[in-house]
C-alpha cells in the first residue's frame, strides 16, 4: 500500500546538479521519492549510460512525475512538434518507472504578452494569447487530449499545470480545459506560487476534488500586487521566508481529503549556490511540519 502524504524531493532544488545528485540527496535526507527532471534523465542517457544503467541508478526510488512538456496548446504545424516532444518525455518517464509527466501551458516568454508582440516580434511564440477565452480553452484542451492519449499508451498520467502569466492561469479555467479535453488520465498539479499570482486563494483550493489532484508544489513568493508576474523575480526567495502563509495553503489542500505526494519546487538563486544537502534538509523539516505536524 502506498504511503500517505509522501514528501518528495524536487529536481529544481539541485537546479545545477545531475540526476545522480538528485537521487543521492533524496535518499540521504530521507525524502520519499523524486520529482524528476526529464532534461537530467536525458543528459544521463546522452552521456552513454544505457536504459539498464538508468534502472539500476534509480533503483526503487518513487518517481510520481517527470517534468516537463512545454506549450501544450501548440496547434497547426506546431502540433507535430508537440507530439514529438511528448513522445520523448513519455519515453523517459516510462523508462524511469514514473507515474506521469508534467504538462504546462505557454508561452514561456513574458514578451509574448505584449499586445504589440505580434507586430514587433512575429517570430515569437504566443500560443493562444489574444484569442477569445472559449477558443483558448478549445485549443488547449485539444493539445491536452492529444498528449493524454499518448500518455495512456504508456500507462501514464498527465499532470497539468497552467503557468500564472499564461491565458488559462486560474483553477476555474484549468478545470474547464480538463473537462473539455475529456480524458480520464489528466490530473492537476496544485502549485502555490502559480495559484497566488493567478489570484486563486486557499479557499478556492479547498473546493477542489481531491481525486483530481496529482501532486502539490509547496513554494513561496515575494509580495505580488498585480500585473504580469515575473517568476524569476518573485520566486527568488527561500521557501518559508516569503509572503505566503504556507500552513494556510497546505491546510486548504488537506481539507479536500488529499493525502498523496507533496514536492518542494525551488527557484531561490542563493539556495541554488548553497550546499544542496543542507537546503534539502531545511525543506524536508519544513514540509514535515506543514504537512505532518512533525
Amino acid at each position: 500500500m502506498q504511503k500517505r502524504n509522501q514528501i518528495i524531493f524536487h529536481a529544481t532544488v539541485a537546479r545545477h546538479g545531475t540526476l545522480a545528485l538528485d537521487l543521492d540527496v533524496a535518499r540521504d535526507v530521507g525524502f520519499d521519492g523524486l520529482e524528476a527532471s526529464g532534461a537530467k534523465i536525458q543528459a544521463f542517457l546522452d552521456a552513454g549510460f544505457s536504459d539498464d544503467d538508468l534502472r539500476r541508478t534509480l533503483g526503487d526510488t518513487f518517481i510520481p512525475c517527470v517534468g516537463f512538456l512545454l506549450d501544450v496548446e501548440r496547434q497547426g504545424e506546431a502540433r507535430s512538434a508537440l507530439r514529438d516532444d511528448a513522445e520523448k518525455l513519455l519515453g523517459l518517464a516510462a523508462k524511469a518507472g514514473a507515474k506521469g509527466i508534467q504538462v504546462i501551458t505557454g508561452p514561456i516568454s513574458l514578451d509574448a504578452l505584449d499586445p504589440m508582440a505580434a507586430t514587433k516580434r512575429p517570430d515569437l511564440y504566443r500560443g493562444v494569447v489574444g484569442r477569445p477565452l472559449e477558443e483558448q480553452i478549445e485549443l488547449t484542451a485539444a493539445g491536452l487530449a492529444t498528449v493524454a492519449d499518448m500518455a495512456a499508451d504508456h500507462g501514464l498520467l498527465i499532470c497539468y499545470e497552467a503557468l500564472s502569466w499564461t491565458p488559462l492561469n486560474t483553477i476555474d479555467k484549468q478545470l474547464r480545459t480538463i473537462e473539455k479535453a475529456g480524458r480520464d488520465n489528466i490530473r492537476l498539479i496544485v502549485d502555490f506560487w502559480h495559484c497566488y499570482t493567478s489570484g486563486d486563494t486557499p479557499e478556492r483550493i479547498a473546493r477542489l476534488d481531491k481525486d483530481l489532484i496529482h501532486g502539490v508544489h509547496i513554494c513561496d513568493s515575494l509580495p505580488f500586487t498585480g500585473g504580469i508576474p515575473n517568476e524569476s523575480v518573485l520566486r527568488d526567495v527561500p521557501t518559508g521566508k516569503g509572503a505566503l502563509n504556507l500552513q494556510e495553503w497546505v491546510d486548504a489542500v488537506r481539507s479536500t481529503g488529499y493525502d498523496d505526494w507533496w514536492s518542494c519546487e525551488l527557484f531561490c538563486r542563493r539556495q541554488h549556490q548553497e550546499n544542496t544537502y543542507d537546503v534539502a534538509l531545511q525543506l524536508k523539516k519544513l514540509m514535515n511540519r506543514l504537512i505532518l505536524g512533525a
